[in-house]
């Protein structure tokens, strides 16, 4: 059942700024990337999804309620880390992380405390002094700590170190078996591959590709890095009827494209060769989507 529905969604700045006839179903229980370079839209399509921005034309939907007629009750929904963190006047985390609860009626701060455990946060500090990196850990307990059924993500984990994006992506894997629809854009492209379902990659405001990350991870269409022991036949090899890739002269190596189901065939020519090495190269889902990027 679809949970997220953008429909021919157009913000226009203009001069090429904004977002253009975004079309996007995301389902329930769904974990959605949102991949772009810096200015690309992903922040202009989630505040539009958030309520916060009006669309010039189309419209978007999040549990069948409209995302600007219906911004208030959506966002009861809704846990959001925003891309652009800017709390308001409190002494301190904790303080901060009390108000919020008290505005989506939470009382039981166990999973608060779970999550800033997990995170290794001091929420006692002061909430204007803390570095870049504590203040997203505060963003991502106030977006996760009511245990929301929907979770829109901007940036998640810009400023945290690396062990705390493990962390991060440990707490998502556990929102996952719980069911939780996730919507989240990244420029963390590990992240994605390791918790998405599916990536949409936008350039200049429009959606250019949208992949299965389990696609892509096993993909039918393999690569494989083919090094010989001899010139002779690493030249011989090149008369071949195989569809040739990039080619490492100095290595006697090359790249072959090929099916999977003509990888046997492979394997029979490759008997008349003395072959120093095969190796399989796998794209990972950056370099799948740059190679459509460009």
């Amino acid at each position: 059942m679809s949970y997220i529905n953008i429909n021919n969604l157009t913000k226009d700045y203009g001069k090429g700024r904004g977002n253009f006839d975004v079309n996007l179903t995301i389902e329930k229980g769904e974990v959605f990337g949102f991949a772009g370079i810096n200015g690309a839209g992903k922040t202009t399509l989630i505040r539009q999804l958030m309520g916060f921005l009006k669309p010039s034309s189309g419209y978007a939907t999040i549990n069948h309620l409209n995302c600007w007629e219906h911004s208030a009750e959506i966002k009861k929904l809704i846990g959001y880390i925003p891309g652009e963190i800017a709390f308001p006047d409190a002494p301190t985390g904790t303080e901060f992380l009390r108000r919020q609860a008290e505005l989506v009626g939470l009382t039981d701060m166990s999973y608060a405390e779970a999550l800033i455990k997990k995170l290794q946060l001091d929420p006692t500090a002061n909430l204007k002094r803390m570095s870049k990196g504590m203040k997203q850990k505060t963003a991502i307990v106030a977006a996760m700590m009511h245990d929301p059924n929907i979770l829109i993500f901007d940036e998640p984990t810009t400023g945290l170190d690396p062990l705390m994006r493990v962390a991060f992506i440990d707490i998502m894997k556990d929102e996952i078996k719980k069911g939780k629809t996730i919507f989240m854009s990244s420029h963390m492209w590990d992240e994605m591959e390791a918790v998405c379902n599916r990536v949409a990659l936008i350039k200049d405001g429009k959606i250019v590709a949208v992949q299965s990350v389990k696609e892509v991870k096993h993909n039918k269409n393999k690569v494989y890095h083919i090094c010989f022991r001899s010139e002779v036949d690493y030249e011989r090899f090149q008369a071949e009827s195989l569809v040739f890739g990039e080619k490492f002269n100095d290595e006697l190596k090359l790249a072959i494209h090929i099916k999977d189901k003509d990888v046997r065939d492979l394997f029979k020519i490759m008997k008349n060769y003395d072959v120093k090495s095969f190796v399989e190269f796998k794209l990972s889902l950056e370099e799948n989507f740059k190679k459509m990027y460009d």
